[in-house]
């Protein structure tokens, strides 16, 4: 039995028709569903319409740190209703800005501005610039702050290579900051 004309494939039918299917499914991308559009109007905040608070500006505050003639750089930041009072607390990496070198970084948390206008007040340091440590892995999730710590053991180990590494995290209990170490690197538990 031999194929009909008709019923032969070609090259230029298969590139036809992935170019067809192509615009199909770039085109459906680009329509929003009438289902998306409806949720995303919808009000979850609890405020009866109002908009929730905005968690503070992180580069809008007056950090506790000297850098000279330069302002403190934010590095990280992330923000959480951790009292819960309906208004979030902005959490932020900051260090002094440098050409070269690591400065240690501070980890602060940050309140709205007690008047309008005013920068963010500073209600708690999680870590302090003058321990010497170096933040990475930062995350605020579900009103915990998480971060590794990077560290040295003496003022011999070169700045660029920090020698001691610790993950920790800080969990809001009783109205404060509760540090939460993680297992020291190296060691097994009994």
């Amino acid at each position: 039995m031999t194929d009909l004309p008709h019923t032969r494939t070609r090259t230029v039918h298969w590139v036809l028709t992935a170019a067809l299917v192509g615009a199909v499914v770039g085109a459906s991308a680009l329509v929003p569903s009438g289902d998306s559009t409806a949720r995303a109007s919808e009000d979850h905040s609890g405020s009866g319409g109002r908009a929730a608070p905005a968690a503070p500006d992180p580069r809008a505050a007056n950090y506790p740190l000297t850098c000279g003639k330069q302002k403190p750089e934010v590095t990280e930041h992330g923000a959480a209703d951790f009292d819960g009072d309906g208004a979030p607390q902005t959490v932020a990496v900051v260090r002094c800005p440098a050409g070269i070198g690591t400065p240690p970084h501070g980890v602060y948390v940050l309140a709205p501005a007690a008047e309008r206008g005013a920068a963010p007040r500073v209600v708690a340091t999680l870590v302090d610039p003058d321990e010497g440590m170096n933040v990475e892995r930062f995350a605020v999730r579900d009103g915990t702050v998480s971060a590794r710590l990077l560290g040295y053991s003496s003022p011999d180990v070169p700045r660029c290579c920090p020698d001691k590494r610790r993950a920790v995290r800080w969990e809001w209990k009783d109205g404060a900051f509760a540090l939460v170490p993680g297992p020291v690197a190296g060691r097994t538990s009994v």
